[in-house]
């Protein structure tokens, strides 16, 4: 009887096609993906530790392009994006059905791996289009525009491409507090890439922000909310409506949603 062997992977999206790789190249019959941080060895599985490797990822993600759709390639990375515990479960059992089918699966919804894999995508869609609709930036003493937000789900490198076309003239951040990570964009280079902050004191990234804030930014904002306080017609307001297309938990984000004298963004 085959055993279970975990692939324990680093975590990366490199890192999981190389080890959906390894699962094929080792016909591992019970095979486990699981990132090194969650992985607990026990006494009745095997290990085997996955590097990875670029030309591996690649083999897989072109094996994947020839079968499924843009879509279905986009709902992938969204998956994999997701961070959900299960994630690399469902993963492996829709590439398995995919690369094991003649036929083009992915609309294939009796199937649980493929009907799971969509669901992820359009979850982590929403959590996109909000993304980009909801982020409010603030700019500091030396030009840059920054934006803190705190999602779901990891949707940075989602949401990239939208204000890199949008602000393709401005310098900017764009900072996940939950993920420690975020992306700044030099306009002068053209050029994106990660950043990471130090926030090590609970109130420093509010500190940090009011030191660095531009000296008109409060007026700025003073302004916009007072231009959306009176912009609106009571006798038209449908808050049930308002709260559907702008969920609560997004207000903090919005300037426009802050009592006046209290500035958007977490805190």
């Amino acid at each position: 009887m085959a055993s279970l062997i975990y692939f324990v992977y680093d975590g990366s999206f490199e890192g999981l096609l190389t080890g959906i790789f390894e699962v094929y190249n080792r016909k591992a019959v019970l095979a486990r993906l699981i990132p090194a941080e969650r992985y607990q060895p026990d006494a009745f599985s095997e290990k085997v530790e996955v590097y990875a490797d670029e030309s591996k990822a690649n083999r897989v993600w072109k094996g994947l392009q020839k079968k499924l759709s843009t879509a279905a390639l986009l709902n992938v990375y969204a998956c994999f994006l997701s961070e959900l515990p299960e994630r690399e479960e469902w993963l492996l059992a829709f590439v398995r059905e995919v690369f094991a089918s003649a036929a083009n699966v992915e609309e294939n919804y009796a199937s649980p791996p493929v009907l799971r894999i969509a669901q992820i995508g359009k979850q982590l869609g929403r959590e996109k289009h909000r993304f980009e609709a909801f982020v409010r930036f603030r700019k500091l003493s030396d030009g840059t525009f920054y934006a803190p937000i705190e999602p779901d789900f990891n949707v940075i490198p989602l949401i990239t491409s939208h204000f890199v076309r949008r602000y393709a003239d401005q310098p900017w951040i764009i900072y996940d507090l939950r993920r420690r990570y975020g992306i700044q964009y030099d306009p002068r280079e053209e050029l994106v890439q990660e950043v990471r902050f130090d926030f090590t004191e609970p109130t420093r990234q509010t500190a940090t922000l009011a030191e660095a804030g531009e000296e008109r930014e409060d007026l700025y904002q003073t302004l916009w909310q007072a231009y959306f306080r009176n912009a609106g017609i009571p006798a038209r307001r449908n808050l049930k409506l308002h709260r559907q297309h702008v969920p609560i938990r997004y207000w903090k984000y919005l300037v426009e949603k802050q009592p006046p004298g209290r500035k958007g963004g977490p805190t």
